[in-house]
């Protein structure tokens, strides 16, 4: 099975959580996540990686080795330096 590019777990993530915004990066082993979606609102960081890690399902354990993740809500987002950072892009 091929290593997934960052634009397929991008995929895999967005099927099974709605996002506001969601970027990956990385090399098909390792991954780092933005993830901004309003499911993540009264929700402890563990709680928000749970729910990414349920959306991944089974391609979490068989191909995706590694992910880091920021999860934010969509206030949270709105206020951090790298949304500003995306907007002036736009």
């Amino acid at each position: 099975m091929a290593d997934p590019t960052p634009a397929e777990v991008e995929r895999y993530i967005a099927q099974g959580l709605a996002c506001e915004h969601l970027a990956v990066e990385g090399d098909g082993r390792h991954f780092f996540a933005t993830i901004v979606s309003s499911e993540f609102e009264g929700a402890s960081r563990i709680a928000r990686h749970q729910r990414v890690y349920r959306a991944l399902g089974d391609r979490m354990r068989e191909q995706i080795h590694a992910l880091s993740m920021k999860t934010l809500t969509p206030a949270e987002w709105a206020s951090s330096p790298a949304a500003a950072a995306t907007s002036q892009h736009h």
